[in-house]
């Protein structure tokens, strides 16, 4: 969790509805029995000092490393310096800009990863049945000529970076927390939102005034 956001500025620790943006996903990871330990690798453990967030049972605080630090340090070499230090039969790996992923989400996404015969991991995304275009105007996805209903147009699934299951073997196959054989996870619609742009950060901020 960075304290730094170049387009929202501050964004993991500024008030989304009633709370802190992060304080969103660690209460769904705090509230998933699943989940033994949440760990927390930051670059800004001064902010959360601030929060009065603490190492205690449940929850694990990590500095990230100066060599970490960084918008364009891969996440990779993060998870991998987590892996490292916490011992776990199954990681779980989330951000604090996706604040409605439910607890429910969470359990079913590792239920389902556990309860699979050959996966090695599991990532979530968003399901999409319409019509697509490339950048030269060119139909990709179906034939302009031949307009089927979008219902029954080929889904096609975008990496929506919401959560990610994998073991410390399947990180260490490919470095990466997608394995060689995952699980495609779809993540309800309303609970996929990821704030990356100030638009995002409105779009939560309707979302949050529905929610107790």
């Amino acid at each position: 969790m960075k304290g730094n956001s170049e387009r929202v500025p501050g964004k993991n620790f500024r008030v989304l509805g009633h709370k802190p943006l992060y304080r969103w996903m660690l209460d769904s990871l705090l509230a998933t029995p699943a989940i033994d330990t949440v760990v927390i690798n930051t670059d800004a453990p001064e902010l959360l000092d601030n929060e009065d967030l603490k190492s205690d049972e449940r929850v694990l605080l990590r500095r990230r490393k100066d060599e970490l630090v960084g918008d364009f340090v891969s996440m990779n070499l993060i998870i991998e310096d987590d892996i490292d230090a916490v011992e776990a039969d199954l990681y779980l790996m989330t951000h604090a800009t996706n604040p409605f992923i439910s607890s429910e989400t969470l359990g079913r996404a590792i239920a389902e990863l556990q309860s699979s015969e050959d996966a090695d991991s599991l990532f979530s995304v968003n399901r999409f049945q319409t019509r697509f275009y490339g950048k030269d105007g060119q139909a990709i996805n179906h034939d302009p000529n031949n307009l089927i209903r979008t219902q029954d147009l080929e889904p096609w699934f975008e990496e929506n970076s919401c959560l990610y299951l994998f073991t410390r073997d399947s990180f260490k196959t490919t470095n990466a927390r997608i394995g060689e054989n995952p699980l495609m996870f779809e993540t309800p619609r309303l609970e996929s939102v990821d704030i990356d742009e100030p638009e995002d950060w409105q779009l939560a901020e309707a979302l949050a005034s529905t929610r107790d």
